[in-house]
């Protein structure tokens, strides 16, 4: 699709001051190396019709970050969703009945991401109660932004509404894009420019549900939310690949 998005300069500095005032809900210390004021990346576009204005919208609303700089770009990759290095792809398929409305998966070497993806399933999508553009958007939008570097800001699916997609809910009618607090966490998460280096990425109790060495990768074949929603797994010659699933809250 090859669209451009270019972000209005503010003030740097004083921005990543107030998202290290405000900012506490990074995915542990992943993220993509920053060498200049921003961040640039391509979004590889893999979804089928029904979902490009879905990512196209979160491609914009992330755009909106100071610390960010997207391109979307056709992607050729489909449903299978191989990751390509440097860069994000997002695809949609029917991958079953699996219990995960969308995954997001990065690979890492120490802590700084090196290429990211994005799952939507489709089997679920087309069918009640998800098939709503409300439960499109908001998974989108929150899978996206887990491949940046992101957590989500709250996981008690029974909590009011906090505005953002990175909010757990049963209700996404207002939880389907990012809020100044996600923007505040990125620009904490890029405050610096990077040389290198970073703690290697495991549990370490970030996240009560994070499970070690567990074969994290997709379809997830007879887990269920009760068996972790992170799942970090050692690759051959170094790195990791780190998942983050969103099972379905309505079953």
């Amino acid at each position: 699709m090859g669209k451009v998005i270019v972000l209005v300069g503010v003030a740097f500095a004083s921005v990543a001051l107030v998202g290290t005032a405000l900012a506490s809900h990074a995915w542990g210390s992943y993220h993509w190396s920053r060498t200049a004021d921003e961040v640039t990346l391509n979004v590889a576009d893999n979804v089928s019709s029904t979902w490009d204005d879905h990512l196209d919208t979160a491609i914009g609303d992330w755009s909106t970050s100071s610390v960010l700089a997207l391109t979307e770009v056709t992607g050729t990759n489909g449903s299978t969703c191989s990751p390509t290095s440097g860069r994000v792809e997002v695809c949609n398929g029917a991958y079953g009945n699996t219990g995960w409305l969308g995954i997001a998966q990065i690979w890492v070497k120490r802590s700084h991401i090196t290429q990211a993806t994005t799952k939507v399933n489709d089997t679920y999508f087309n069918s009640p109660p998800y098939y709503t553009p409300a439960w499109r958007q908001m998974v989108m939008c929150q899978e996206i932004g887990h491949d940046f570097g992101l957590d989500h800001q709250d996981e008690d699916f029974d909590n009011e509404n906090l505005g953002t997609c990175m909010d757990y809910t049963d209700d996404p009618s207002s939880n389907q894009h990012p809020n100044q607090h996600d923007y505040d966490q990125l620009a904490s998460i890029y405050a610096h420019l990077d040389g290198g280096g970073g703690g290697s990425p495991g549990c370490k109790g970030k996240n009560p549900n994070c499970q070690t060495g567990v074969g994290g990768a997709p379809p997830f074949a007879q887990a269920s939310q009760a068996n972790g929603d992170v799942y970090v797994d050692a690759l051959p010659g170094g790195g990791h690949r780190i998942t983050h699933v969103f099972w379905t809250p309505l079953g």
